[in-house]
């Protein structure tokens, strides 16, 4: 048995896994843009609101001041999607997890991609599938549209105002909200392990098809970010393509 210098836990799925194989042959990368068809909020929250202030700003870069998409805004709506999409939902026998919480079983297809919880004990996980193998960069302002926006001095921000009106006196209850403006474009790109635990990597090859990509269409389908019942976060992405340069097509869903 061939022993790896590495701490725990991951020294003892190491040496149970030996055997079987369980060595990363390959990294996926896949690049391209997203595009903001309506309002995106990502909120930032706020510590302090002033009077006459905006209490539900979205998320910006602290040293551009210009606003980004979180990679684990990306990743977790993507697991999300794929937990409703593949009946993850509800906690399978030993798991300790309430339903709708994320998957925890180390086991299944979305733990393989998206990875589990550094509180899940995976020494006791039988089939344990090693690390996550989906690594989603925070999507950042696109050149284009940086350009595009300081040249016709249009705002990227805008406020937009909800009600919420009661029922009996017909009393509104204003609240502001900031969205990136549609047409914005961010800088996607995701990177994906392939790990030959046996297969030569195919398991992992076939799910970056059947779970990554399907991610991907499921998000354009549904919204990211927050009050997607409201109009919404619903986005588009654009001009994929693989570590080769070669075009990518998301399938449709």
């Amino acid at each position: 048995m061939h022993f790896v210098s590495i701490s725990k836990p991951w020294l003892d799925i190491i040496m149970v896994k030996e055997e079987n194989k369980m060595k990363q042959i390959k990294m996926k990368k896949l690049s391209g843009q997203i595009r903001v068809i309506t309002g995106l909020h990502i909120g930032a929250g706020s510590d302090v609101i002033e009077i006459g202030g905006m209490d539900n700003p979205v998320i910006k870069n602290p040293v551009t001041d210009e606003p980004y998409i979180p990679g684990s805004s990306l990743k977790g709506k993507m697991r999300s999607l794929m937990e409703w999409y593949l009946d993850r939902l509800m906690p399978s026998e030993g798991e300790k997890r309430k339903p709708g919480e994320p998957c925890t079983c180390g086991e299944c297809d979305v733990c393989r991609v998206f990875g589990t919880s550094a509180a899940v004990d995976v020494e006791n996980i039988e089939h344990f599938h090693g690390p996550t193998r989906l690594i989603v960069r925070d999507a950042h302002l696109s050149p284009e549209s940086r350009e595009k926006f300081e040249k016709e001095n249009i705002p990227l921000i805008e406020e937009k105002h909800e009600n919420s009106i009661n029922r009996i006196t017909a009393k509104a209850n204003p609240r502001p909200m900031e969205r990136v403006v549609p047409g914005t474009t961010f800088q996607f790109e995701i990177v994906y392990r392939v790990i030959d635990t046996g297969d030569d990597g195919a398991t992992d090859e076939r799910l970056f098809d059947e779970v990554v990509l399907k991610a991907l269409a499921l998000l354009e389908q549904d919204f990211l970010g927050g009050g997607g019942s409201r109009g919404n976060g619903k986005i588009r992405f654009e001009n994929l393509t693989n570590e080769s340069g070669q075009p990518v097509q998301l399938p449709e869903v």
